[in-house]
């Protein structure tokens, strides 16, 4: 199975952090942020890893390499300006063959195990599901949260529950994006809702936006 590793933010919340080093790679826990995505994908069964890139790309790949270390398979999808999220998984769509595909978010942390989502995959498969997503408790800096939650369907009603940043996508969502384009990672989940065929479920455990110097402090302390 395959994934993407969503890392061609410029970071702007976390300079000066990131004028020298790209956020993918600020350390938490003696390790890059990133690192600890790829382990737990490769521990759940996702070997084969894409990963899209833009700012600093060049110390991102060479930090990285192929992946062997961590018994991963690393490709990159390098973006001279960065296409947001939907433009940038728009760009390698190709890269899936037609299959679902695990997404997640390079500046997040979390102990939820991606194997969890195999179902999800399958159901994906059959159809006519295009998209699952994880949800999690509103954060305090995020305290409005993204998309409501009822039996297993995403809904735009209350009360809402915030985006993780994990999801699970059949390439069907993306081919009417035009490649190469940008493209925001809303406007396709609020028309797959409006379709009917987003479903998703809450996670109540460890998750971490780190969108900030001082969140990034408080997990390197959880994690040190």
């Amino acid at each position: 199975m395959k994934a993407m590793i969503l890392a061609a933010g410029r970071g702007e919340r976390m300079r000066p952090l990131t004028d020298h080093v790209p956020k993918p790679l600020l350390h938490v826990g003696g390790r890059p942020l990133i690192v600890w995505q790829i382990e737990r994908l490769v521990s759940s069964g996702f070997p084969e890893i894409v990963i899209n890139v833009s700012w600093l790309a060049d110390e991102i790949e060479s930090a990285l390499g192929n992946g062997n270390r961590w018994g991963a398979s690393l490709v990159y999808s390098r973006e001279e300006q960065a296409l947001e999220t939907a433009g940038g998984i728009r760009k390698v769509l190709s890269l899936f063959d037609g299959s679902p595909f695990l997404v997640v978010n390079g500046d997040v942390y979390s102990d939820y195990s991606y194997d969890q989502l195999g179902q999800a995959i399958m159901r994906l498969k059959a159809g006519p599901d295009r998209a699952h997503l994880v949800l999690v408790k509103n954060p305090e800096h995020h305290w409005e949260g993204d998309f409501g939650l009822q039996n297993g369907r995403l809904i735009d009603r209350q009360p809402y529950f915030t985006f993780s940043g994990i999801s699970v996508w059949h390439p069907e969502a993306f081919t009417t994006l035009t490649p190469g384009e940008k493209a925001p990672l809303v406007s396709v989940i609020r028309n797959m809702m409006a379709n009917g065929v987003v479903s998703g479920e809450f996670y109540a455990g460890k998750w971490a936006d780190i969108g900030t110097t001082k969140r990034l402090a408080i997990l390197d302390k959880i994690l040190t």
